[in-house]
């Protein structure tokens, strides 16, 4: 899972599988989500970020992960 920030759009792209996305479907205004052949969901798209979330933190709870990076 990848979070991609756009600050000239102030959007943030939540990628949750790296397949090609083959529809999307507006959930709520200004949130999207990107679906596969299959109907899974891959990713989640989120406008006007800012308004809508707090960007200054970044909290994880019990994640199994393996590898974590910052950029």
């Amino acid at each position: 899972m990848k979070l991609h920030y756009y600050p000239e759009t102030d959007s943030i792209y939540i990628e949750l599988r790296t397949v090609p996305g083959a529809e999307t479907r507006e959930v709520a205004d200004g949130v999207n989500i990107d679906l596969d052949a299959g109907g899974n969901i891959v990713g989640i798209d989120i406008d006007h970020a800012s308004t809508k979330l707090d960007l200054a933190t970044l909290e994880t709870t019990a994640l199994p992960l393996r590898d974590s990076k910052a950029a």
